[in-house]
């Protein structure tokens, strides 16, 4: 049985990353540059690259063709067009760059260490309004919080 982390090992044997110093250079350099995040509709409304495009992991093949009703047609029309796909942490964007690959996209990459990576080299974030979060506040949104329940049992608690 795979893992997620045997899931995205396997994805990033055939996709390359780039570091958040590398996206900023990039969207200096590349006015066209499509950065796509693929992190929930909650997620991109409460912060984002400024420009950068939502389109959720869960409908990211859809969204990259024509004819569905998920369809995003920026992204559908983009398949020669440098993009940089990014997420929380870089593991979903490693994971839809792999499918959009397999799409026919000739130039996408992911952001490694993702948007939290993104905030620590204090590159800016924005809400929905288009207002610059404060980073402490990004950081807090970006660590994770996870509850009792969704940690690996412990063999004691095996009974």
């Amino acid at each position: 049985m795979l893992t997620f982390n045997d899931l995205i090992r396997d994805c990033l044997a055939g996709v390359r990353e780039i570091m958040p110093w590398d996206l900023a250079a990039r969207m200096a350099g590349n006015p066209d540059l499509l950065v796509v995040d693929v992190r929930e509709p909650y997620e991109f409304d409460a912060m984002h690259i400024r420009g950068s495009l939502g389109v959720p992991r869960g409908i990211i093949e859809s969204a990259c063709e024509w004819d569905y009703d998920e369809t995003v047609p920026e992204l559908a029309a983009s398949r020669e067009r440098e993009i940089v796909v990014v997420c929380r942490s870089g593991r979903r964007s490693v994971m839809a760059a792999a499918v959009m690959q397999q799409l026919g996209y000739q130039n996408v990459v992911s952001l490694r260490t993702g948007l939290r990576g993104w905030n620590d080299y204090e590159e800016p974030l924005v809400d929905r309004e288009g207002r610059v979060v404060d980073e402490d506040v990004a950081d807090d949104f970006f660590t994770s919080k996870l509850r009792p329940d969704q940690r690996r049992p412990q063999p004691e608690d095996i009974r």
